[in-house]
């Protein structure tokens, strides 16, 4: 488990070697936490802007996750984890590169959030994740058709 001092993104060593998933050359995956209703209503809100399609999807509890060869990853359900071009993002560095992947205003706006001190954007990031299953129903949404070859187990 990534300690509460450690740095919130850091390169992975190895991941060129997951070749056989194509983890590394297809794209950024966005894991988030597949039983949290809040988590699944922000990948929607992803997705939807998301108008290059470059973003992939897996859960947390899921097998792409749990294979992922990264000393360190996070193991609890708590944090939005971004892994793009063998860097894993955690918290609230996930979220705005998340933005930034998501070019024009978006990038924009994650780039003015960046002033805004890291322990202070993840204990907002935080005070939400502990509240999250108060926030939204624990529901998983309908696969659409159209993100099969974007969303992983």
């Amino acid at each position: 488990m990534v300690s509460e001092n450690r740095a919130a993104t850091e390169r992975l060593t190895g991941i060129g070697n997951y070749d056989s998933t194509g983890m590394h050359d297809s794209g950024p995956i966005l894991f988030y936490d597949g039983d949290c209703g809040l988590c699944n209503r922000s990948v929607r809100w992803v997705i939807r802007r998301d108008r290059g399609g470059s973003i992939r999807y897996a859960p947390l509890q899921g097998e792409t996750y749990r294979d992922l060869p990264a000393v360190g990853k996070p193991q609890d359900l708590s944090s939005m984890v971004y892994l793009d071009r063998g860097v894993l993002s955690t918290r609230s560095d996930a979220a705005l590169r998340v933005l930034g992947t998501l070019g024009g205003g978006w990038a924009v706006f994650g780039a003015a959030l960046r002033a805004i001190p890291r322990p202070i954007r993840d204990w907002a990031y935080l005070w939400v994740a502990k509240r999250r299953h108060r926030v939204a129903l624990r529901t998983c949404p309908t696969p659409d058709p159209t993100l099969l070859g974007r969303t992983l187990p």
